[in-house]
């Protein structure tokens, strides 16, 4: 058996407000909200995530958080098993990883909670284990960067700067941050317990800085992943998977 493998546990993050998706979030967690007209957000990140072997998965919660543990349940009928991290106040991506660290027992993922994707979690890991990486971040190719991270690689995908939402030129392709992590337990020791804390802007330029080894996967032509915490492309996702375009058989 190799160590991708072995791979089972992961984190959604879900506490935050969805403050750019009102009023749609004004009565449910933007993780809830009915992406092909019917199944929430969140069933599918599950459903993507049991489809490899992510079995082992830690919700947290904050804005409305009883509809999202309402809903899931202890997972068992997605398949998984569901713990939960209720935070009082919000901590921030890193620091509500770092909430639960005795949760993880190994090399982990972290999935943004708005984030949509079908991309085969399997081979980044693959490549995560390859470059005996301390951290990989799912890399998205786009000329559409408004809003999220850009990062740069060296010809071997070793991160070499990331930018949180700069002003990219128009029509220039980016590489940006897809939301998705694959963490080794080691990235928890450069993360305050206690404080907010973010991987964008603290834990991944502290990472940089220490010349650590962290890398970027680059997703193909034919994966999907899109971020889905703006009106506009809430809308798009539903109709691509109307159409067919994410490849996710919903688990439940």
């Amino acid at each position: 058996m190799t160590k991708y493998d072995e791979i089972h546990q992961a984190m959604i993050l879900a506490a935050g407000e969805g403050t750019r998706l009102r009023p749609l979030t004004l009565e449910n967690p933007k993780v809830l909200l009915p992406i092909d007209g019917t199944k929430p957000l969140i069933g599918y990140t599950i459903s993507w995530l049991r489809e490899h072997d992510i079995t082992d998965i830690m919700v947290n919660l904050h804005y409305l958080g009883d509809k999202i543990k309402n809903f899931l349940g202890d997972g068992s009928r997605f398949g998984v098993k569901v713990s939960y991290s209720r935070e009082d106040t919000i901590l921030g991506t890193a620091g509500g990883v770092k909430r639960v660290e005795n949760f993880f027992d190994g090399t982990f993922v972290v999935v943004y909670g708005d984030v949509l994707t079908d991309f085969d979690l399997m081979e980044m890991l693959q490549f995560h284990y390859a470059k005996k990486a301390l951290a990989t971040l799912a890399i998205v190719q786009t000329t559409n960067a408004k809003d999220v991270g850009i990062v740069t690689l060296d010809d071997q995908g070793k991160v070499t700067s990331f930018v949180e939402k700069p002003q990219p030129e128009a029509d220039t392709i980016n590489l940006v941050n897809g939301g998705i992590y694959i963490l080794g337990n080691d990235v928890l020791e450069y993360i305050t317990a206690g404080a907010f804390s973010d991987f964008a802007y603290d834990v991944f330029p502290t990472l940089l800085k220490y010349n650590l080894s962290v890398y970027g996967y680059i997703l193909k032509p034919r994966d999907y992943l899109v971020d889905i915490g703006i009106a506009e492309r809430y809308y798009q996702a539903g109709k691509d998977i109307k159409a067919g375009r994410v490849k996710i058989r919903y688990a439940e």
